[in-house]
Formats: structure tokens, C-alpha cells, sequence
């Protein structure tokens, strides 16, 4: 599994369902797209000398690192690809190929670089250390091999480059020098690779890369340091074939379940460009939003693929290139203005695997439904009353707390405490995602919904590096149920759900950090007090279609705020609520016009902390003498610009950002173009 970026012009018909082999006349020429995703490993050579003249101090150091699934770090990368192939009539095939492939986020519990290739050791050269990581890299290639039927037997070669960083550490002060350089050098290797589907082929790819010696000054440390890189890559890669003159005839069943689709692949690409201009602002601590004008940007492309394992089971995998960062490292509103950007961000592509389970679906009868594909969902039928479990690597928000009309910031609001419940408190790491396991139980209009699901190493208020890695051991862990009710109201239908969360682990008492500044005179710090406990909350959701194309919703949720938040947002009271329109009326149907507000406000408890120089998870000004509720209220237009394509003019005025009535109002302006197939 690998991320791709596929044509918009390739329908339902071209997904692919598993084929028998192709006949051996298989045309492998045409243009092809497609993605990989692999592991690297490599060595690096480097000799320091100090600039001003002296003895030389050489080293050598290995750059892999083992995966982690609860930081998502380690020596892993995904990528993209293309390229174009010739077949000969005699079956050899030469072919030309560009590709580009970005590791996962630099370890943010150490605060090392260790995404990808990276040095974790940092070797010593007596005064300090040196460390190297890579960014990015990529080749651009040629290929010839020969290709007995659906096979394609491969060798490959030609230039490559990486795009590293390099860091020098002195010892005695700590000082810190990062250089970022472009090496160049070459590429080759060998690989296999077949047909499964029309329009689809599977690679395996091995790849040596060498770049000679490059040399780098670091003026502050008086040194000067000559370095060598080399990589190993080892691929598994995915491609989308837009010539394809000799599709299948005949298809074979899965070995699990019977004849029809069993693979299915989506892809999606967001770009949010959000700004707003100066406002008011007489003072600012460390999690404020920045009086002065900001504009950022966030960027993520994602490839969804699905399994049909047996009847009824499916497995799912979405990995993810990201890249961008929200307002001030997403900080200074509790109902942060983008939900397109994460906790931690990066100026440079990283990798994720955000999502990667299996849901198995028992039908216990009534009435057949028909299911339409989506991004993890296959195109089919289901029994209306029905077990579904899921077990794996997912959102919790996307089975718990779903509205139909804010529930996705990459097509509707982009809000926090509009795409959910501002309390609901659900576990996950720094990007969304988290460990566990859910159960549904559908029975008429009525669905029963539970889960378990892994927390953070520690919440993510305070300085806590640690809160952005999921806990390896479960024992901080949350538990939720939900209660859905489906009903008609005037002859349109609607939803009206419970959901409740309990969160167990060592979190912080608001007024314990509070004492323990007034007993030592300095700001209170959250970290200092966390002990084993619980923090509950509860939510309302509400949606309701008014007619073909108008539906409103309406939430309001309330969470404990004597304990500290764990993994969403600061805040302990919300109301929000708004209307959804869409455009046929005016000739557009698949346009959307969304208007909504929302309060959002915290415990008195939660005031004093902040006013004692507290820090939140994206709140903290250093002070809180004048609270104010959090007032937001949100508008958009999403026009459709072709099937696949939409554009959207998005703007939130938000009032007292992080709870200071003596800071802003700001005015937060966005544009967001979203393509899926």
C-alpha cells in the first residue's frame, strides 16, 4: 500500500476487482501514476574539522531506526510516482520513471529527528555531536526489463537526491547549528511487477542509492563537516495504468467470499490557505494567538484501499502524506479555526498510516439497504438491523458523535467544536487517530454504540512532549457509548444522539495546580499534579433535514472541568448549531452553503488555572483577569467545480479567542480546494 495520485476521470467501473492473470499478450505500454510505501536503512560517513585549522575528527553512523506504531516514527516513507513504458514486439519493455518519497514526522517525544533516515545516536566528535536526517528524497530513473505476460521482470538505474538536514551540537554550550543541503547522486535496482485488475499493478522494488561527499560550514561552531550518504530502499508500490488495451476478460473470485468486487481504492487531496489581519491584543503568553496578521497553510493527501477478507469482513488502510502547520502551532483558540491542521506540523511531506483496521458486519435481518461506496466503505447491501465491530487503528470521531452536516472539515465547516462536540474529549494522538475497538448494534431506529480506545502517554496540556504518542501499555485508556434514535419528523428524517465518554489515566486537578503556584509563587503547571483518575462528559447531537435540500443540527455537551483535558480541546461547555443549504434550488446541486455558530466556555476552576498562568492544550495567555466566552460563528461556500473537485470560500469571526475578552476580535478568512475519487 503506497499513496497515490490516481486520474479524476477514472469512474466506478475502473475499480478494480481481483483478476485472474492476464493473457500474454498484456500491453504494458502507456502512462502510469501510483505510490509506495517501503522501509530504508543506510550508512553515513562524515569527517569534522574546525574551520580555523587543526586535527580532523572522522565517524561513521547507521541512519535506521525500528517503526513505532503508537509515535508513528522510524525508518518508513511513502511516496509517489510516474511514468511512461515502451514494449517492444519481441516483450522487452524500456520504460522512464520520476518519484518523490517523504519519511514520518520527526520524533516528537524525544525531539529528535529519527522520521525516516535519520542519525538517533548522534555520535560524539568530542565537543559536540553531529546528526543528519532526510526530508525528502527521490530519483528519477529508467527501466528495462521483459515481461512474459502479466509479469514484468525489472532493472532500474539513474539519478537520485535527497533533501537532508544536518545538526552540530557543541557540548560546553549547547548551541545548536542546522544546515539544510540538496545532495545529488545515483540510483539503481532491481524489481517485479504484475497485473491484479484492470488498470492496476503491484510492484516490489529494491533500490540502492549512493551521494558522494558534500561539504557544510557551521560558522557558530567554528567547524567545518564533509559527509557521505547512502540508502537502502525496499518498496511495495501500487499503479494506476491509463492505457490499458488488454483488460482482463475474466475474473476470479476472492479465496473468501464469492464473486465481485474485492478491492476497492480511493484517494483524496486538501489544501487549506487560512489568514486573518491584525487585531487587538495588549499582551500574549505562550499558547496566545498572535495578535499580529497570520496566513498558513496545510496540505494532505491520502490513499483509502479495501479488502473483502470473508463475508461481511473488510479491511482498510488510509496512509497519508501531510504537510503545514495551523495559527501558532495550532494554539490560541479553543475552537481552533482549522480542523485541516493538526497538533504538530512540518514545513517539509511526512508519512502517516492514519488509519488500518478490519470491520466486520453480521446481518441479523429486516430490511435490505442499499450502500453506496465511499472512502472506507464498500458499494453493496446490508441488512437494516445489524452488528458491525471495528477493530484496529481508526478516528473515534468516525463512528462516534457523525453529523451529517459537520462532522468533515475537508468538505464542510473547519471548526474543531463544529466538526464535533467541543467536549467530547476523545482519545488520540497529535493527528486524530488512535487504537481501539467499537461495537454497533442496530435494531430498528435504534443503534447502540461502545468502544475502548487508547489515550495519550499523558494529556497534552502544559509542556507535555509526550502527549502526542499514543500509550503503549492501555493504561491510560477511554471508554465510550453512544445511544442513536432515528425518527421522521414532518415526513423528514432525522437523528438525535447521547454520547458519553470516560477517561481514565494520570491527568491533573485544576485546583491542585492552582494551590501549588500560590504556595511556590510561580505560574501553575498542570504537570506537577497529575495523579490516576477520571474525567467524564456528555454530549447532545442533533441533525434534522427541513427539506430536500436544507438540514439543520444542533449540539451541546458539558465535561468535567475540575480535571485537565487529554487529547482534544480546552474546553468544558458547548453549544453550537447551524443549517446546511444546498444549491439546486439556484441551478448548483451539488454546492453547499453552511452557516453556523457556536459558544464554547470552561469551568471556574478551569479560569483560575489559566489566570494563574496555566497552559492548556491550545490555550494559555499567561494571565485570564477578564474571562469571556469563546463565541464563534462560521460561514461557507462550497462550489462544486466538476464531480471530483470542489473550491470553498470559508469565514469565522471569533470572539474572545482563548477565553480573554481583552484580546481580539479576530477575523479568520479561507480557501480550500478538496479533490476525491
Amino acid at each position: 500500500m503506497g499513496l497515490f495520485l490516481f486520474s479524476a476521470e477514472a469512474d466506478a467501473t475502473d475499480l478494480p476487482v481481483i483478476a485472474q492473470p492476464a493473457a500474454t499478450d498484456y500491453d504494458w505500454a502507456g502512462f502510469y501514476v501510483g505510490g509506495h510505501v517501503g522501509l530504508a536503512t543506510g550508512n553515513s560517513g562524515w569527517t569534522l574539522a574546525p574551520l580555523g585549522g587543526g586535527a580532523p575528527v572522522a565517524g561513521s553512523f547507521g541512519l535506521y531506526q525500528s517503526p513505532n506504531a503508537f509515535k508513528e516514527s522510524g525508518s518508513w516513507f511513502e511516496g509517489v510516482q510516474g511514468g511512461y513504458n515502451w514494449m517492444l514486439r519481441n516483450r522487452v519493455v524500456l520504460g522512464i520513471e520520476a518519484d518523490g518519497s517523504f519519511p514520518t514526522f520527526p520524533d516528537p517525544v524525544t525531539g529528535m529527528t529519527i522520521g525516516g533516515l535519520s542519525n538517533f545516536t548522534s555520535p560524539s566528535f568530542g565537543a559536540g555531536t553531529f546528526s543528519e536526517n532526510v526530508l525528502a528524497s527521490g530519483t528519477v530513473r529508467g527501466r528495462i526489463g521483459y515481461a512474459p505476460g502479466h509479469w514484468l521482470f525489472y532493472a532500474t538505474g539513474g539519478l537520485a537526491w535527497t533533501y537532508d538536514q544536518q545538526t552540530l551540537t557543541q557540548s560546553a554550550t549547547g548551541n545548536t547549528e542546522d544546515r539544510f543541503l540538496y545532495r545529488f547522486g545515483w540510483a539503481a535496482g532491481i524489481g517485479v511487477e504484475t497485473a491484479i485488475a484492470s488498470h492496476w499493478t503491484v510492484r516490489g522494488e529494491y533500490l540502492w542509492t549512493d551521494f558522494p561527499s558534500v561539504a557544510v560550514s557551521f560558522p557558530l561552531s567554528g567547524q567545518r563537516v564533509n559527509s557521505g550518504l547512502s540508502e537502502q530502499q525496499f518498496r511495495l508500490g501500487l499503479d494506476y495504468r491509463f492505457d490499458d488495451p488488454s483488460r482482463p476478460v475474466a475474473f476470479a473470485p476472492s479465496r473468501f467470499v464469492g464473486a465481485g468486487d474485492t478491492f476497492a481504492v480511493h484517494g483524496q487531496a486538501t489544501y487549506v490557505q487560512q489568514s486573518y489581519p491584525a487585531f487587538p491584543s495588549p499582551y500574549q503568553g505562550t499558547n496566545s494567538l498572535t495578535g499580529g496578521a497570520q496566513s498558513k497553510q496545510t496540505f494532505d493527501l491520502t490513499l483509502s484501499t479495501g479488502v473483502k477478507l470473508w463475508q461481511g469482513a473488510e479491511f482498510w488502510a488510509n496512509p497519508e502524506i501531510d504537510q503545514g502547520f495551523g495559527f501558532d502551532g495550532t494554539h490560541g483558540v479553543a475552537g481552533f479555526p482549522s480542523a485541516e491542521s493538526y497538533k504538530l506540523g512540518s514545513s517539509t511531506p511526512y508519512a502517516r498510516l492514519q488509519r488500518a483496521f478490519l470491520r466486520q458486519t453480521i446481518n441479523l435481518g429486516g430490511e435490505t439497504e442499499n450502500v453506496d461506496d465511499d472512502f472506507t466503505q464498500f458499494k453493496g447491501t446490508r441488512s437494516a438491523d445489524r452488528l458491525v465491530l471495528t477493530v484496529g487503528r481508526f478516528g473515534v470521531n468516525d463512528i462516534f458523535d457523525t453529523n451529517r452536516y459537520a462532522n468533515n472539515p475537508k468538505s464542510d465547516f473547519l471548526n474543531w467544536s463544529l466538526v464535533n462536540a467541543g467536549t467530547f474529549d476523545y482519545a488520540a494522538d497529535g493527528w486524530g487517530y488512535n487504537y481501539g475497538a467499537a461495537a454497533e448494534w442496530y435494531t430498528g431506529q435504534w443503534t447502540l454504540r461502545a468502544g475502548v480506545f487508547d489515550l495519550s502517554v499523558t494529556p497534552t496540556g502544559g509542556v507535555s512532549p509526550l502527549g502526542s504518542a499514543l500509550d503503549p501499555t492501555f493504561q491510560q485508556f477511554s471508554l465510550l457509548g453512544e445511544i442513536e434514535r432515528r425518527y421522521d419528523l414532518w415526513g423528514q428524517p432525522g437523528k438525535i444522539k447521547i454520547t458519553g465518554f470516560l477517561n481514565r489515566g494520570s491527568a491533573g486537578n485544576f485546583n491542585d495546580a492552582v494551590a501549588l503556584a500560590q504556595a511556590t509563587g510561580m505560574p501553575a503547571d498542570i504537570t506537577a499534579v497529575r495523579a490516576y483518575t477520571s474525567r467524564p462528559g456528555v454530549s447532545l447531537n442533533v441533525e434534522q433535514q427541513v427539506m430536500e435540500n436544507l438540514g439543520v443540527f444542533l449540539r451541546a455537551g458539558w465535561a468535567d472541568g475540575n480535571i485537565e483535558p487529554w487529547d482534544f480541546t480546552d474546553i468544558d461547555r458547548t453549544v453550537s448549531g447551524g443549517v446546511s443549504i444546498g444549491g439546486k434550488s439556484w441551478g448548483r446541486p451539488d454546492d453547499t452553503i453552511g452557516v453556523a455558530g457556536v459558544v464554547n466556555g470552561i469551568s471556574s476552576a478551569h479560569v483560575a488555572f489559566l489566570n494563574a498562568g496555566g497552559l492548556g492544550i491550545l490555550v494559555g495567555d499567561g494571565q485570564l483577569t477578564n474571562y469571556g466566552l469563546e463565541k464563534i460563528f462560521e460561514a461557507y461556500y462550497s462550489l462544486a467545480l466538476n464531480s471530483s473537485t470542489k473550491l470553498t470560500f470559508d469565514y469565522q469571526f471569533v470572539a474572545n479567542p482563548g477565553y480573554n475578552a481583552d484580546r481580539g476580535p479576530a477575523n479568520v478568512f479561507a480557501a480550500r480546494a478538496h479533490w476525491q475519487f
